[in-house]
Formats: structure tokens, sequence, C-alpha cells
């Protein structure tokens, strides 16, 4: 027992909430921080968000409350501005009048059909989430607690979805091509290429392929880049020759990647890049 409780100054009572067919919701798995992993459960965009707030007095105590609310919060974070939080969904809902508890309470709440335009995300710097936060009003300072779920938003595969080939090299030393089946990939593809020789007269010690997710934030002259690769592995060793191909295959399902993020709500872009 801390020396609050024991003086009988901490707090009075504990609110929790409680999403309707949370543990029979698919579970995301996310990054927290750096060696943190947490779960939310799964939402789409146009489904409604149903539940309750548990609001639990302690024993022998009594709550005087100037108000019970729910709200629904989808946010920008971002980490270099951490007092700063851009909301672009903000939602609530009253579910008690002033007045005094002395037993357990709960109060149901729905947000019904709610608009979650972006999908969830936690990056480097930035961070996209969508939260279920009920606050009790007290007269001096409130008791909150908030839920996080995630949302996922699909996309209908691109119609056009052309190959990537390109050339390079260092002038009469070595020119090589590389081609990749596509441009545009699912999060449970396969990356599949080919590696020309058409010049070698350099020595080459061995070749790699990486896969860098690259974020950019705030708006300049405030822009933040941070990148980080994702996955890197030898694909040759040794020395080839001319008119040698080397082939590529790389399965995507067992990396930790997001898709692609281009500009969202004005406040950050994530962008994936094959690093030959």
């Amino acid at each position: 027992m801390s020396l609050a409780s024991l003086f009988g100054f901490g707090p009075v009572a504990d609110v929790s909430v409680i999403l309707n067919g949370e543990d029979e919701r698919q579970q995301v798995e996310y990054r927290a921080g750096k060696d943190k992993r947490e779960k939310a459960p799964l939402y789409f965009d146009g489904e409604s968000v149903i539940g309750k707030v548990v609001v639990r007095v302690h024993e022998g105590k009594q709550l005087e409350h100037y108000g019970i609310k729910v709200q629904f919060i989808g946010c920008i974070e971002m980490f270099y501005d951490r007092g700063t939080h851009y909301e672009f969904v903000s939602l609530v809902q009253e579910l008690a009048a002033p007045a005094e508890l002395t037993s357990t309470a709960m109060y149901n709440f729905e947000f019904k059909n709610v608009e979650k335009q972006y999908e969830s995300y936690h990056g480097i710097n930035v961070k996209l989430r969508y939260f279920v936060q009920a606050t009790v009003s007290k007269r001096v300072g409130a008791i909150a607690q908030s839920k996080d779920i995630w949302v996922y938003s699909y996309r209908v595969p691109p119609e056009v979805n052309s190959s990537i080939r390109m050339e390079v090299g260092i002038e009469d030393c070595l020119h090589i091509e590389f081609e990749y089946n596509k441009s545009k990939y699912h999060l449970k593809d396969v990356i599949v290429g080919k590696i020309y020789f058409l010049l070698v007269r350099i020595k080459i010690k061995h070749m790699e392929l990486s896969i860098i997710r690259r974020e950019t934030t705030g708006a300049a002259p405030n822009q933040y880049n941070e990148s980080e690769t994702i996955t890197k592995f030898e694909i040759m060793d040794g020395a080839p020759v001319r008119g040698e191909t080397i082939p590529i295959r790389l399965f995507l399902g067992g990396f930790d990647l997001t898709p692609t993020y281009r500009d969202v709500n004005k406040k950050f872009s994530t962008r994936y890049y094959l690093n030959l």
C-alpha cells in the first residue's frame, strides 16, 4: 500500500474501457517503443466502435464527480514535438451528469459508423493512433483511461503495375542492368528480379540487396527524414563475369512492413526503397 493510500489521499476510483467483442477480434501486434510491443483490436473504416465504461469506486470510498464522458479520437503525434497532437477525428459522448458514486457504475457508449480515413502507424518519429478515452471530471483534476484500437485500410490492387528496369554503372568499368518484376507490391508479396552484368572491368567483392524504410515528418523548413534498414542480405559473393545473371527472390511476408504513406494529413510520409 502506498503512503498516499494509507493516509486517504490515493485515488478513490478506477476507470476502464471495455470494447464489445474485443476478445473475438483479430489482435494486431505493433511496435510501441524501441524494445516494446503491444496489441490492439482491429477495426476498419466506417465500422462502429461500441463498448462500456466501468467506474469502480474503491471499498469504503465515495466519488463525487462533475460529469463522465467518453471520446473517440484519431490523432497524429510527432515525437520531436511531444506537446502537440494533431486531431483529425474527435467525437464525444456525455455519459453521466454530476453525481456521487459509492459503488461500481457502468455506462454504455456507441460511436456509429466512425470514419477512420487513415491507417494506424507507429514509426520512428511519428505515431498515428485511434483510441477511446473515458474521463471522470472531479473538483480537482480528473480520472482518465484510454484504450487503443488498430485500423487497417484495404486498397484495390493497381491496374497498371509495370516492372522496374534500370542500367547503372561506372563508365568503361562496370555496367549492370537490374530488373524487378513490378513496381508495386503487397505486404505478403514476393519480389522477383534479375541482375545482368553487361561489362565487368573492376573487382567486385560482394553484392547486397536491402529494403529501406524512409520516414519524412513535418514540413519545410522543419522537416525530418529518418531511414532504417528493414532487411539486408548478400545476393552474390565473388567476382562476376560479363554475361552473368544473378536471380533475386525476396519474400516480404516475414518483415515488419507497413503500406506506403504519402503526405498523410500533410504531416508525414513513409516510403520503401530497394537498395542494391
